[in-house]
């Protein structure tokens, strides 16, 4: 039977100061000033016609990404928050994370966004190493990394998490691990490790920089998990790690199959409803200036057909390295776990997850090829 499950807030705020060489995000190079006042009330008027796929849930994250959302003032976030809680109730602990970059952190000290109601900071550092950082195309230095860090500690941030990539041009284990290291000093609680990746249309897709070769990939994984598991990071999720406690709770519904409204230039949802068994997603104007111009709010909407939930469940839950309940799936999807069991048994041959009864778990292997798994059920 499908339930209604956990609801989140996406808000897409899609300027930067500049559009880095390996990102594909919806992303726009700051010219001039930004039309900040303007784009909230879009944000909220987007919103407004959202409301009705609430239906009664408080939220239980908001996650404000971008682009570079600290480019907007205090004033500005505070306001944008205040609209929302107006329109869609709060849940008690509710986590509400902001992306912001450390060259961009001059508009307003942190302390000011804490008090605008931002309760998580996710710093995009990328790495500690300057000849890296600029081949990466930030605009930020290792000083400016490692203070902002401070600062968000300072600013009484408990929760943040800091922005790691591996696998950069020409980048050695050690450097690498230099990295993990420089990261673990500054005691974040939750450490996001990802390798960079080439993907089309950006400026490393035209002109590919020197990559490590998958021999040192691999090395660099290994030792890395290791190095983070020694400074008492526990691994949730393919490329998150984090302290007891700090896992980021708006992911954590995106990789469960929650729900999740999107406001803001090229943002997405996912929407439940359990009384019509369906499942759809939304697309928003994708560019600022045809979103700005909208006399009303036009976007796609894409219904999950019953055949395709149950692989759009697994791609996203299988993301997480805690087991798997037959009973979430259920509830998320609508639909029989029995569905699984031929996929599963195969994997389980194969020593990629294993029945635990209620529900599945990876295993060590499972882990590292999550997509042999997954290719069980695309026939």
């Amino acid at each position: 039977m499908l339930a209604l499950p956990p609801l989140s807030l996406y808000i897409h705020i899609p300027w930067c100061v500049q559009k880095c060489p390996y990102c594909d995000f919806n992303s726009h190079g700051q010219h001039g000033e930004l039309p900040q006042q303007e784009y909230v009330d879009a944000l909220l008027n987007d919103l407004d016609a959202d409301l009705a796929y609430a239906q009664g849930r408080a939220l239980s994250s908001i996650f404000i990404g971008g682009g570079t959302p600290s480019l907007f003032s205090a004033e500005q976030i505070a306001r944008l928050l205040t609209g929302v809680e107006a329109r869609i109730a709060f849940a008690p602990d509710i986590e509400i994370t902001m992306e912001a970059n450390p060259g961009t952190l001059e508009h307003d000290d942190l302390k000011a966004y804490r008090a605008a109601g931002i309760t998580r900071l996710s710093m995009g550092v990328q790495s500690f190493d300057s000849q890296k950082l600029k081949a990466l195309g930030r605009i930020h230095g290792k000083d400016e990394a490692i203070n902002a860090a401070i600062s968000a500690r300072g600013a009484g941030f408990n929760s943040f998490n800091l922005d790691l990539m591996h696998g950069l041009p020409e980048q050695s284990l050690q450097q690498a691990m230099d990295d993990i290291t420089q990261a673990g000093a500054l005691m974040p609680p939750h450490l996001s490790w990802y390798q960079l990746t080439i993907e089309p249309s950006t400026l490393f897709y035209s002109k590919p920089p020197t990559l490590p070769d998958d021999e040192a990939l691999w090395q660099i994984y290994e030792q890395g998990n290791k190095l983070l598991t020694e400074l008492g990071y526990v691994q949730y999720e393919i490329s998150a790690y984090a302290k007891p406690g700090y896992q980021c709770q708006h992911n954590l519904n995106y990789w469960q199959f929650g729900d999740y409204l999107g406001i803001g230039c090229g943002s997405h949802g996912k929407i439940t409803v359990p009384s019509d068994n369906r499942i759809f997603r939304t697309v928003k104007i994708k560019h600022p200036k045809g979103y700005l111009a909208a006399l009303d709010v036009r976007y796609e909407v894409t219904d999950v057909l019953e055949e395709d939930r149950p692989l759009e469940y697994l791609m996203n839950r299988l993301r997480l390295l805690s087991p798997m309940p037959k009973r979430e799936f259920e509830e998320r999807t609508g639909l029989s776990s029995d569905l699984l069991i031929p996929g599963m048994t195969k994997g389980a041959q194969r020593g990629l997850i294993t029945d635990l009864g209620d529900a599945w778990q990876l295993t060590e292997r499972g882990q590292m090829f999550v997509n042999d798994l997954l290719s069980q059920f695309c026939d």
